[in-house]
C-alpha cells in the first residue's frame, strides 16, 4: 500500500471514529433530555384526556374516548372481540355475565352475534379525542387572571427590589474600602446558611403589629433589603471588572454613581439576567409565605395558592389539575426559553475573576 493510501485510509478512520463518538454524546444526550421531559409530557397529555379515560384501567396514553357504534338510535360501546375467524371489532348490544350479543358494524346483514365469555375482559377500542376544552374550563374555575395578575405583581416587584439592592449592595463590596469591610461581608453571606423558618415567627409578630399582615407588603418590601446569595453573585461578577474602566470614568468625570449606572451595570447584563431569573422563579413558585402572610384573604392569593386550593376541589378531575398546572408554569418557560443565554452565562461568569 502506497504512503497516500494509508494516509487516506488513516484519515477517513479517524473521521468515522469522530462521527461515531459524536453521535453517541448525541444521542445520550437526547436520552437524558427525553427522561427529564417525560413528565412534562405526562401531564400535557394527561390535561387533554376526558375523566371517563382516567378511570379506566385499559387505556393509551394519548387522549382518546371509547368508540361507540349508533345502532337504531341507541349508542354501544366497541370492543376488540376474539371469534374463531380472528380478532374483529364489534359493537356490544347486550351485557351477560356468562354470554353476550354483538353485532359486526361491517355486517350488519349478520345480525346479532353471540359471544360467550365475560365481556368484562374484552379490551376496549379507543380513538383519538383531544379534550381542548379542558383548558378554558380550568381557566374560568381557577380564577385565573386574578391568580396570574397577584403572582405577577408579587413577582416583578419583588424582583426589582431583590435586583437593584444586590447590585448597589455588591458594588459597594466590589469597588470601595470601607472599616470592617470583610467582616460585615461575612455577616452577609451567614445570612444564606440561616433556614427562614427560624426568622418567620419573628417576621410575623412584627408584620402584625404593624398592621402589614393581609397585604403583599410582608412579601415584597423585605426584598428591597437585599439578599445574601444575589450579593455574592453580583460581587463575584464585578470583580471580574477590570478596574481600569472606572479610573478612565473617573478621568472623564464620572462620579461613583454615575460609573455604576453607565459603566459597571451595562457590563454586568448576564449577571443581572441571572438573579432577575432566580428570583422571579422563587416568587412564582413560592408558597410557604403568601399562605402565611395572606390566609384569610384569597383575592390576593398568588397561582400556587390557588393551584392547592383548586387541587382539593377537583380531586376526582385530574385532567382539570394538570391543564391548570400547564397554564401555570407556561410563562415562566418562556421567559427561560428566551433568556437562557444570558442565564446561563451569568451563572457561568459570576464564579470567575479575570
Amino acid at each position: 500500500m502506497s504512503a497516500p493510501q494509508t494516509i487516506r485510509k488513516v484519515y477517513f478512520r479517524g473521521r468515522l471514529k469522530k462521527i461515531l463518538t459524536g453521535g453517541w454524546v448525541t444521542v445520550s444526550a437526547l436520552a437524558v433530555l427525553g427522561i427529564f421531559l417525560m413528565p412534562l409530557a405526562y401531564a400535557i397529555t394527561t390535561s387533554l384526556k376526558t375523566q371517563n379515560q382516567l378511570s379506566q384501567a385499559d387505556t393509551p396514553l394519548l387522549p382518546s374516548k371509547q368508540q361507540m357504534y349508533t345502532y337504531q338510535g341507541q349508542d354501544y360501546p366497541v370492543y376488540y372481540v376474539p371469534t374463531t375467524s380472528g380478532t374483529k371489532v364489534l359493537a356490544l348490544m347486550k351485557k351477560g355475565r356468562e354470554k353476550s350479543s354483538f353485532v359486526d358494524p361491517q355486517n350488519l346483514d349478520a345480525g346479532l352475534i353471540e359471544w360467550v365469555g365475560a365481556w368484562r375482559t374484552l379490551k376496549t377500542a379507543w380513538k383519538t379525542d383531544i379534550k381542548w376544552s379542558n383548558y378554558p374550563y380550568a381557566w374560568k374555575e381557577i380564577k385565573f387572571l386574578v391568580l396570574l395578575r397577584n403572582t405577577v405583581m408579587y413577582a416583578i416587584l419583588s424582583t426589582i427590589g431583590a435586583v437593584s439592592s444586590a447590585s448597589l449592595v455588591a458594588y459597594g463590596f466590589a469597588r470601595f474600602d470601607f472599616p470592617k469591610k470583610n467582616l460585615l461581608f461575612m455577616i452577609v453571606m451567614a445570612t444564606i446558611i440561616l433556614p427562614p423558618a427560624v426568622t418567620l415567627i419573628p417576621r410575623y409578630a412584627f408584620f402584625y403589629k404593624i398592621g402589614w399582615v393581609g397585604t403583599w407588603l410582608p412579601l415584597i418590601i423585605p426584598a428591597y433589603f437585599s439578599n445574601g446569595y444575589n450579593i455574592l453573585l453580583m460581587r463575584q461578577f464585578f470583580l471580574s471588572i477590570p478596574r481600569e474602566m472606572d479610573e478612565a470614568a473617573k478621568i472623564d468625570g464620572a462620579g461613583p454613581f454615575r460609573t455604576f449606572i453607565s459603566v459597571i451595570l451595562p457590563q454586568a447584563i448576564p449577571a443581572l439576567v441571572a438573579i432577575t431569573l432566580f428570583h422571579f422563579f422563587f416568587c412564582w413558585n413560592d408558597f410557604f409565605e403568601p399562605l402565611v402572610f395572606l390566609s384569610g384573604h384569597p383575592d390576593k392569593f398568588p397561582i400556587t395558592i390557588g393551584l392547592t386550593a383548586f387541587n382539593r376541589i377537583f380531586t376526582r378531575d385530574p385532567q382539570l389539575i394538570e391543564a391548570a398546572s400547564i397554564m401555570s408554569a407556561v410563562i415562566p418557560l418562556v421567559i427561560f426559553f428566551f433568556a437562557q443565554r444570558f442565564f446561563m452565562q451569568g451563572v457561568v461568569m459570576t464564579g470567575v475573576e479575570k
